[in-house]
């Protein structure tokens, strides 16, 4: 989407969320949310168990013994073929035009999504687990085409994990992108350090995508005088667009995800020691690399130029959007359909939290300064990549959650330490975000299946602390590994910066990253 393009692209997406928002109070009306949240409150309400089975009883947990049967291995291909080639078209000159289209990013995932779904609706042959609206078991169609079965694993992955979780992204992203901090500031290594400071603690309460978008056009603004610069973007994507964003489910789509398999919003301050030493590490490594080698090279007249080139920073467009950031903590907080509202025994209804997002996101449309807006050259495309990709994703990677679920205790993945490297080894080259799920379900399975405690959300703590510590820090090994990398690297480069290759970058998170982890291990787990 072209910079001049964005104002037409801005309005056209406001009257979508009107009338998103419009339909949902339609649904209000209709009493949709409120029967849905009804289900989800029966469903977790515990039952009393009859004093003598009904006859129905031992066919009912037949049903639910033949649910825990996985389906075959080759169902996980089609994920795995889409992870491949999220990861290599980018990469290969032939396709790597082609695949800068979001539309043929669909292609792909809605197609490899089709697949799975097919398989569901012709080819599965015992009931699944169904989450949507609430917790149920899904049994097969006496005859013809299971369509029970497909348009549940389409519901659990669209309609329970995707829809919030895009919702999410993209209220961080559209509100954060109308706020504007601009300036030129003496680009030396304290202040550099200070940017990546900054950003390592906004990184958890705007989400590590907010945070970037926030922070890299002041990072190289400020940088814009000097010849190594590269460095200071690569610290930029370890910190602010990773390492930084453990401390909510804010911070990071894994963690967010987490929170709506059922982790405590909260639960993910026990990561804050781990979080202070990953990224006072980077600062101390950052200010002494860049003091000590990278500044003492700047030729003398690009300094002269840098000393004298100032500017203060100026902020734009933080009213009122400041404040619709701190709205979306707090619906994400307390308007989730599972848990009562703070201080009442109320219930919010299904999709509220999701729709109150959204309609902050048309305020700071609506009444955001949109020459920040235009200032930061904001547009939907980034966010469009994720929605496009994670749609496939989501669907395709039902089946390895299913085997997982079940076949978890047998990978032979015992101890946190093995949880952190494996989750955080196919971080490194997955979304960070499905390789979480997997592995939160893996460990989930383990612990229930060995009676282990103290549980979090059917978790063993340790193991989970070594999941969630895992998908996020190394998330950074590669531009791939979180979503936040390419877009950081695209703006850098856009602005000048020669940004190193895949295999180059992995270099610096090889050297850098890689005996930190080391120590996070030794230290946390």
């Amino acid at each position: 989407m072209s910079h001049e393009s964005a104002p037409s692209s801005n309005r056209a997406v406001f009257f979508f969320l009107v009338v998103v928002l419009l339909g949902y109070v339609v649904a209000l009306g209709l009493r949709l949310p409120q029967t849905a949240t009804a289900q989800i409150i029966a469903a977790e309400t515990p039952k009393k168990a009859p004093a003598v089975s009904p006859p129905s009883a031992s066919h009912e947990h037949n049903g639910d013994e033949q649910a825990h049967a996985t389906p075959p291995l080759w169902t996980v291909l089609p994920f795995a073929v889409l992870l491949g080639v999220i990861a290599l078209l980018p990469l290969i000159p032939a396709t790597a035009h082609w695949w800068e289209s979001n539309l043929h990013r669909f292609y792909i995932a809605a197609a490899l999504a089709t697949v799975t779904l097919l398989y569901y609706l012709f080819v599965h042959a015992q009931p699944i687990h169904g989450h949507w609206p609430a917790a149920h078991l899904v049994t097969l169609s006496t005859r013809g085409p299971n369509l029970s079965l497909a348009a549940n694993v389409f519901a659990n992955a669209i309609l329970s994990e995707y829809i919030p979780f895009m919702v999410l992204l993209f209220s961080l992203y559209t509100i954060s992108g109308g706020i504007r901090i601009e300036g030129d500031l003496p680009a030396h290594s304290l202040t550099n350090t200070a940017i990546l400071a900054v950003g390592s603690l906004l990184a958890s309460f705007i989400g590590t995508t907010g945070a970037a978008m926030l922070l890299v056009r002041l990072l190289l603004e400020t940088n814009r005088e000097r010849k190594h610069v590269k460095h200071t973007v690569i610290f930029f994507i370890f910190v602010v667009c990773n390492c930084g964003g453990c401390l909510l489910p804010l911070g990071d789509p894994p963690l967010f995800l987490g929170y709506l398999m059922g982790v405590p919003f909260l639960w993910t301050w026990v990561l804050w020691k781990a979080w202070l030493f990953i990224n006072v590490a980077l600062l101390i490594i950052y200010f002494l690399l860049d003091h000590y080698w990278y500044y003492p090279r700047e030729r003398a007249e690009d300094i002269v130029r840098d000393e004298t080139r100032r500017h203060r920073v100026r902020f734009g467009g933080v009213w009122p959007n400041a404040l619709l950031l701190l709205g979306v903590v707090f619906a994400i907080a307390t308007l989730g359909p599972r848990k009562a509202f703070p201080g009442t025994d109320w219930q919010p209804w299904l999709y509220l939290r999701e729709a109150v997002q959204l309609g902050l996101v048309a305020i700071s449309l609506a009444w955001g300064n949109g020459h920040a807006r235009r200032a930061n050259r904001f547009n939907y495309a980034a966010i469009l990549e994720v929605a496009a990709l994670f749609f496939g994703i989501f669907i395709c990677m039902q089946p390895a959650l299913q085997i997982l679920e079940v076949e978890g205790p047998n990978l032979g993945l015992i101890h946190p330490w093995q949880y952190f490297w494996a989750t955080g080894g196919l971080s490194s080259f997955l979304d960070n975000a499905p390789t979480y799920v997997v592995f939160f379900h893996t460990a989930k399975a383990y612990s229930l299946q060995n009676n282990l405690a103290p549980l979090v959300a059917g978790v063993e703590q340790t193991l989970l602390i070594a999941v969630s510590l895992g998908s996020v820090f190394m998330g950074a090994n590669t531009y791939i590994g979180n979503g936040p990398n390419f877009m950081v690297k695209a703006i850098a480069e856009e602005a000048g910066v020669a940004m190193p290759s895949f295999f180059g970058y992995m270099l610096y998170s090889l050297a850098i990253l890689i005996p930190l982890f080391v120590v996070v291990t030794w230290l946390f787990l």
